[in-house]
């Protein structure tokens, strides 16, 4: 799309929250476009570049910083640099300000994103998500490549003019068959998300009934065993019993033949 095309988006009141925006009621996701940059801010937690592509409009893009708090080497390395005695001169700034440079993120993913090379003058292709700040669009940057050459440039011009009469220029209707279809596949959704919800319903009334089971079996058998141990404990004290009292009847035997002898 072209920046005065961008600045065309509007988002019904029923699509506030989201981040789909419309040209026409054609919905729009995600935004290709292709300019020079002419400027580049920094701001707290962002850096914005403006795009110029000769469409009569201009358009900023937002590059998100990556949260420090997700960089573990960041306060190591700035200690280790607060250790080393200081440096003056040109050289002693320019780095620090290059130990103290933000990474950027895409906003969608959030992967690290060199964007060193955005610098005013400098053609570019951006790819990224339509957003609204101050009554005013912009986009959030998701990745770019860099134009080389005009070939590149006006083959992206190309496209986008195609683009933009075969699909954003006609109304975006559905026949009365592909509606019905939709509202089939809406319904069939809903009807397998029940199936689905009454399926594990009763996966977990299965397995409440298994453990059940489970636990009456365990239980059951183990006061098997303990009768068993009961039954076995009894039986070894009436043979221990039994041995002392056969013990106790040897040795008076024993004694009493003893006794004899000695008469």
């Amino acid at each position: 799309m072209a920046a005065a095309d961008v600045h065309r988006l509007h988002r019904p009141s029923n699509f506030n929250g989201q981040s789909i925006f419309f040209y026409k009621n054609h919905p729009i996701r995600f935004i290709c476009i292709v300019g020079v940059i002419i400027a580049r801010t920094e701001v707290p937690r962002r850096t914005i570049i403006t795009l110029d592509d000769s469409s009569g409009a201009t358009l900023d893009i937002c590059i998100l910083h990556a949260d420090p708090s997700t960089r573990p080497n960041t306060q190591s390395e700035s200690i280790h640099d607060a250790d080393q005695p200081a440096e003056h001169g040109p050289s002693s700034s320019n780095t620090h300000a290059r130990s103290i440079r933000p990474e950027h993120v895409s906003a969608t993913d959030r992967t690290i994103l060199d964007i060193s090379s955005l610098q005013p003058g400098r053609s570019v292709k951006i790819k990224g998500t339509p957003s609204h700040f101050r009554s005013t669009m912009q986009l959030n940057l998701e990745r770019f490549t860099l134009i080389r050459d005009t070939n590149a440039e006006m083959q992206f011009i190309d496209q986008r003019l195609r683009f933009l009469v075969e699909v954003l220029a006609v109304p975006w209707v559905l026949s009365s068959e592909e509606v019905d279809r939709c509202r089939a596949d809406a319904e069939r959704g809903d009807v397998m998300a029940i199936e689905h919800r009454q399926r594990a319903e009763r996966r977990v009334k299965r397995r409440a009934e298994r453990e059940e089971r489970d636990f009456h079996h365990i239980q059951k058998r183990y006061e098997r065993e303990e009768q068993k141990r009961a039954k076995e404990a009894m039986l070894s004290r009436e043979d221990g019993v039994s041995l002392m009292r056969d013990i106790q009847w040897k040795k008076a035997l024993a004694s009493n033949g003893a006794g004899r002898d000695s008469r």
